[in-house]
């Protein structure tokens, strides 16, 4: 059984994270030696959707720590309205913060990121609590990776609705689609901006400090993309995580046809995908093993 412990997390800026620690329900909040997963979510998914994900890992002895970036989730403001942040603030500030937040459980740390949290992995200002990463569906968000028919909607989606819909409310008002949690202002126009360049924020020239941000990764990077994932298929996958190039990189091409469902881009933490989760917790298991 687990036990789930509500959290506040305040960043070096002062804001006030809201996050979640799963962990077995015969230790305390605050076990130590027990192996610690921090979930980096994907843009727009609330906290709440990774709980699958959490439940199963402590079943397999991990506890796991879920959290809400700035501006989404139990994180966000009154009103997005106005709201001034930077897209990259979710890694350099929030997920930082986690991280720093961590170092309290004196815990082997690892990190599993879905989309975003692939992105955000070599933007942390100190890598070095990190032992090991898994990512899902991380790929360079560029229309021209995607299959023809979805290049057709996120273009119509970018170019026409998003304008429309931030004109109207002042952020991006996704929840109005039912694609998820709405979006401060500045993370759809940095997000769409980075979507138009084959490498996403590799090719702005704003943004050359980057590449070498990334080389500081060295541990083992293992990253896990669906044949079915329009937004992020392998080579799109490709595209972005030969950036880190320092790192111990593992590509690993999952064939959508070998499960009961449909994986897409948010299906790797759904149930019929748990298989993919049990290959996480036997390497962290292993990695336990060394000396």
């Amino acid at each position: 059984m687990a036990t789930v412990t509500e959290l506040t997390i305040t960043t070096d800026d002062c804001v006030q994270l809201g996050a979640l620690h799963y962990h077995p329900a015969t230790t305390s909040a605050h076990a130590p030696q027990l192996p610690l997963i921090v979930l980096a979510g994907a843009t727009g998914t609330p906290q709440g959707f990774y709980k699958r994900f959490a439940l199963a890992a402590v079943s397999r002895g991990c506890q796991v720590i879920t959290f809400d970036y700035r501006g989404i989730g139990r994180s966000k403001p009154e009103s997005l309205k106005g709201y001034k942040m930077n897209y990259l603030d979710w890694a350099r500030k929030d997920l930082a913060a986690v991280i720093q937040f961590c170092a309290r459980f004196e815990s082997p740390l690892y990190i599993v990121g879905h989309s975003y949290g692939g992105h955000a992995i070599g933007l942390l200002p100190d890598l070095t609590p990190v032992r090991g990463v898994w990512t899902f569906g991380t790929g360079a968000g560029w229309h021209g990776w995607m299959p023809k028919s979805e290049q057709i909607k996120v273009r119509f989606m970018w170019h026409v609705v998003a304008p429309l819909i931030t004109r109207l409310y002042g952020f991006l008002a996704w929840s109005r689609l039912g694609m998820g949690e709405d979006l401060p202002l500045n993370v759809y126009k940095q997000w769409k901006h980075w979507c138009s360049f084959p490498n996403y924020f590799f090719d702005d020239p704003e943004m050359s400090e980057l590449k070498q941000h990334f080389a500081r990764v060295k541990f083992p990077v293992t990253a896990i993309n669906a044949t079915d994932d329009k937004w992020a298929p392998p080579r799109s996958r490709d595209a972005f995580m030969r950036h880190y190039q320092n790192a111990q990189l593992y590509m690993e091409t999952v064939d959508s046809r070998q499960f009961d469902k449909q994986i897409g881009h948010m299906g790797y933490f759904r149930s019929h995908c748990e298989s993919l989760w049990n290959n996480i917790f036997c390497a962290i298991t292993a990695d336990q093993s060394q000396p």
